[in-house]
């Protein structure tokens, strides 16, 4: 029997990076990013598009309920309802996908994650309890209860930049030690030199997931199994044409990596420095500039996004910079 799409690009992930962490959780995961409408309503018809689309540029897996997913701004309700969508697609079209069950709240996080078993996905990511920051000890007891609600299905880790605790590579292998093997995969900004050597000395048993414009980078050093990826918001057809080129071209990667993050720094990263916007709103921004799906701006009030006009105005430059990303689209 031939692999599947899905099943070749998880094995030459495999090869290239990670190779001891035991996780199938490897690769392009696109975010799914909620379409809002002029009365603050999850548009869930164009929510519905774009999970097609991204279904269609056959990226690795798609996930939902990040940061960019707005996880922080939504009823219990559109929880469940925006899951089952993306569960009922993905399954149908033999695609995986990863339920975002995170809540600053341990215990509705926690009962997000019972809520998600259900639907089967590759795995479940979570947050550590982010209102009152946990010590190693609590940290350990959360991972435990989250484990105990996944009944078994694997777990992620997300530990961004603005958590109230951000681990260290030494204290992630400390925490997840002790918190048994639930815990399959990391999502967390990488660093310098120094972060990658100390990533290599202790991490190796999870799948780590960097940021998106640093994938090239993650890959060269023997850390990353791969993203959960801003880039895919910009295009997942082109993002994940990228990952897949890592596996035999690692220096073309790395020098269309060097384009993306001009492309980010000069015309992306200035409406946080001096706007004030949300990573939320920029990788909405993002995903406006691709064009790919009828998503928007428009974040949930009372967070405020970037105008359609600036995606409308960046749209060649970006085509211009990072053209590979946009063939055939």
């Amino acid at each position: 029997m031939q692999p599947t799409v899905h099943q070749t690009r998880t094995l030459m992930m495999h090869r290239t990076a990670g190779d001891s962490a035991p996780s199938r959780l490897r690769g392009n995961w696109a975010t799914l990013l909620l379409p809002i409408a002029d009365d603050d309503s999850v548009d869930f018809g164009r929510l519905a598009t774009e999970i097609e689309a991204l279904i269609d540029a056959r990226v690795d897996g798609v996930y939902s309920n990040g940061t960019a997913g707005e996880f922080h701004n939504q009823m219990e309700i559109e929880y469940d309802r925006i899951q089952e969508l993306l569960a009922d697609r993905c399954t149908a079209a033999g695609a995986p996908f990863i339920i975002g069950a995170c809540h600053p709240d341990p215990s509705v996080s926690c009962d997000r994650i019972r809520r998600a078993t259900r639907l089967a996905p590759a795995a479940i990511q979570v947050i550590l309890p982010d209102w009152v920051p946990v010590t190693d000890s609590e940290a350990v007891d959360f991972l435990s209860m989250a484990a105990d609600a996944a009944a078994g299905i694997p777990l992620v880790l997300y530990n961004p930049p603005h958590a109230k605790r951000v681990l260290t590579p030494a204290e992630l292998e400390s925490v997840l030690r002790r918190a048994g093997s639930a815990v399959h995969g990391i999502k967390l900004a990488d660093g310098d030199a120094l972060w990658y050597a100390a990533a290599r000395q202790h991490l190796t048993e999870w799948a780590v997931f960097v940021p998106g414009h640093h994938l090239a980078t993650g890959i060269s050093e023997g850390v990353a199994a791969g993203a959960f990826s801003n880039i895919a918001c910009l295009s997942p057809r082109g993002a994940q044409a990228w990952t897949d080129r890592m596996s035999f071209d690692l220096p073309a990667a790395l020098d269309l990596e060097c384009r993306i993050r001009t492309f980010l720094d000069t015309y992306i990263l200035p409406y946080r420095l001096n706007g004030g916007h949300s990573n939320a709103a920029l990788d909405k921004l993002l995903a406006s500039i691709g064009n790919w799906a009828p998503i928007g701006t428009r974040l949930r009030r009372p967070y405020r996004w970037i105008a359609e006009a600036e995606a409308n105005r960046l749209r060649s430059i970006a085509r211009d910079l990072l053209p590979e990303l946009f063939k055939g689209q």
